[in-house]
């Protein structure tokens, strides 16, 4: 467990230990103001989260309300035992602004307190993400990032990783792989690929093992995607989605 400072604002992140290809250092849950706080992202249900978010929390007068960016077990789980050590807290955004960014999963949205964006796996501070292969997806979370980027922002405080203090460079730099992702894969296309292993071969090479079936989900984005556009050949192999087994 760790405790991100943001500066100019009252805002303290406490990340959970529980690190890992997906979560990379770990979830950062966002305690925002005092008498009452607010809590963003609760996280996983591990007894040392749970203790340092409760011990922050009294010392801030309390919690007022719980709010999510989405409801994936590493950044809600926790949601029941603080409901149950405040059982006067709401569930709602207080304050903040909810602006919805789709594609990494249907509910996902970014919260919005003054010039700071609370971007759960939206953005993350290093890396990129997986996009869900649900209807649209992938647009939905282009055009989320543009209206993102249109936003006078100062911090992205994200659900993984560290502080991005260029929210317009971070954002400006999500768009471009994203494009360049997409030409990597035409030009898979172009050369006769069609299997997903031989698209995840060629459009997503440098990935690591642990995370192919990540890189395999937002393929499948892609294809559709590409599919709505009239641009996807025939014959082209989807991966399936929801994967067996996935937990979101």
């Amino acid at each position: 467990m760790s405790v991100i400072a943001v500066a100019g604002v009252d805002v303290v992140g406490i990340r959970a230990d529980n690190p890992g290809p997906l979560t990379l250092t770990g979830t950062n849950s966002w305690v925002i103001g005092r008498d009452p706080a607010w809590l963003i992202d609760p996280g996983p249900s591990l007894p040392a989260h749970v203790a340092a978010l409760t011990a922050e929390l009294t010392a801030r007068g309390g919690l007022g309300g719980i709010t999510l960016t989405h409801a994936h077990p590493d950044h809600a789980e926790a949601v029941p035992e603080l409901r149950e050590r405040f059982p006067d807290a709401v569930t709602g955004d207080g304050q903040l602004e909810a602006m919805a960014l789709p594609g990494h999963s249907l509910d996902h949205r970014v919260l919005i307190h003054g010039d700071v964006a609370f971007s759960g796996d939206a953005v993350l501070g290093e890396g990129s993400v997986f996009i869900a292969a649900d209807p649209g997806a992938l647009r939905a979370y282009l055009a989320g990032l543009e209206a993102l980027a249109r936003l006078p922002l100062r911090i992205i405080a994200p659900g993984h990783g560290p502080l991005v203090h260029d929210p317009a460079a971070k954002l400006a730099e999500y768009l471009s792989h994203r494009r360049a992702r997409e030409a990597r894969l035409l030009a898979a296309l172009a050369d006769g690929a069609r299997s997903v292993d031989e698209l995840l071969d060629a459009a997503w090479s440098e990935v690591a093992a642990e995370l192919r079936f990540a890189a395999a989900i937002t393929l499948a984005a892609h294809l559709d995607k590409l599919a709505e556009e009239g641009r996807l050949p025939d014959g082209v192999e989807r991966p399936a989605w929801p994967p067996e087994g996935f937990p979101g």
